[in-house]
């Protein structure tokens, strides 16, 4: 998943060459995968994403939002039976996040599923009506961080960037502590963070 473009990124950098550009897709990459990780969320956006949920639930933290639209609901008993469509399934989209059902789809020995359109439409593809764009800030997060593992890559030994408690080290071009991504771009992902319901 790619967070922001590799001609972005290369600009950035003053990088006019071909040579490094798969070293920089990896990066590329990684900062999404982290990004997602570190938020508990997908950014990116899914014509039918599906969520499983307990049957007995009523509200629904999605892992992709902003939500664009609900199509169906189903109720899972066991797997015999597997899953079946609950007719007249309806909720309210709560900001844009959340789910919030009238009542129970089943028991809390019942497993539910929703399938809906929810995420950011990524840089490089343009969004529809009813989509919404990557935030610029996350985007921007993205480019900082690749552009620091990239200038850093060839470090050998352990430095470290501290702020805020956390710190990040590398040796050779693998990360070394928990913390990968850089103070300030934690920062900035902050209000994108998904907070689990319950």
């Amino acid at each position: 998943m790619n967070l922001c473009e590799l001609t972005t990124v290369k600009t950035v950098l003053g990088v006019w060459d071909s040579g490094d550009d798969s070293e920089l897709e990896r990066l590329i990459g990684t900062a999404g995968d982290l990004f997602d990780r570190f938020c508990n969320r997908s950014f990116e956006r899914a014509a039918t994403a599906v969520q499983e949920f307990r049957g007995d639930e009523t509200e629904i933290s999605v892992a992709r939002y902003p939500i664009e639209s609900v199509s169906k609901f189903e109720l899972k008993t066991d797997e015999t039976t597997g899953w079946v469509e609950v007719t007249g399934g309806v909720c309210l989209i709560r900001r844009a996040c959340v789910l919030e059902l009238p009542a129970a789809l089943g028991g809390a020995s019942q497993q539910a599923r929703v399938t809906y359109a929810g995420g950011y439409v990524l840089p490089g593809s343009t969004p529809t009506v009813g989509q919404t764009s990557l935030p610029k800030d996350v985007e921007n997060a993205a480019i900082e961080q690749v552009v620091f593992w990239y200038r850093n890559r060839n470090t050998s030994g352990l430095s470290s960037v501290s702020g805020d408690g956390a710190s990040i080290g590398y040796e050779g071009k693998s990360v070394v502590t928990p913390l990968p991504l850089l103070p300030l771009v934690q920062g900035s992902l902050e209000p994108y963070r998904r907070i689990l319901l319950g």
